[in-house]
């Protein structure tokens, strides 16, 4: 899992409460169990004007003009800003694997939904809940000012303006030590591979019918 420290990106605002899971990766995607190539459907139903299918080359697909994540001045967006619950509905883990795989670090919304909130952190993704006040405010400045990016900072647990306003924001210790040292589920147990080693020797000495 990729390290995430401080962030400088520029920000995507999707604006609309209530996204859910399957908005974020539609189910018909949800075949594949690697975390890789799910970046061209995220959003999918939003984001092209046909069906999308497992397998269809989506660069000949039609794209929906009027969908932010399709207009040019949001290419290349890692910050995504969006409103109140955001990633409602199933638990399904590929929709932050999707959002990851699009390019996205990190997520502002003043609400998620709970689930969603905690696979993000084993995605390398930082969700951050602010404000409803502050969220409209960042929407306003977003969509007014083209190649808006916002300072990101997680050892501080701030983020700044480019007019170098700061909001501060919460994060539970471990998912933040987790965050800033690359660690998944995965990689916390391999930190202890040492004694895994030697816990499996042991037990071949104890109850060698199980091996």
């Amino acid at each position: 899992m990729k390290k995430f420290i401080t962030l400088n990106g520029l920000v995507a605002p999707l604006d609309r409460p209530n996204v859910d899971t399957d908005a974020i990766i539609p189910k018909q995607f949800l075949k594949s169990i690697k975390r890789s190539g799910f970046g061209p459907n995220l959003f999918d139903e939003w984001r092209y004007l046909d069906q999308g299918e497992p397998g269809v080359d989506n660069s000949k697909r039609p794209l929906n003009p009027d969908f932010v994540l399709n207009q040019g001045r949001y290419q290349g967006a890692q910050v995504l800003l969006g409103r109140d619950n955001f990633g409602c509905g199933s638990s399904r883990e590929h929709a932050p694997w999707a959002l990851e795989d699009y390019g996205f670090r990190c997520v502002i919304a003043s609400g998620f939904a709970d689930i969603f909130y905690n696979n993000c952190f084993k995605n390398g993704i930082l969700p951050i809940v602010l404000g409803a006040a502050i969220i409209e405010q960042l929407f306003k400045e977003t969509e007014a000012n083209e190649g808006y990016s916002l300072n990101v900072d997680l050892p501080e647990q701030k983020v700044a303006t480019p007019a170098g306003e700061s909001f501060a924001f919460e994060v539970d210790e471990f998912r933040k030590y987790c965050l800033l040292n690359g660690l998944d589920d995965i990689g916390l147990t391999l930190q202890r591979v040492d004694d895994i080693k030697i816990y499996e020797q042991k037990r071949k000495v104890e109850a060698p019918w199980l091996f």
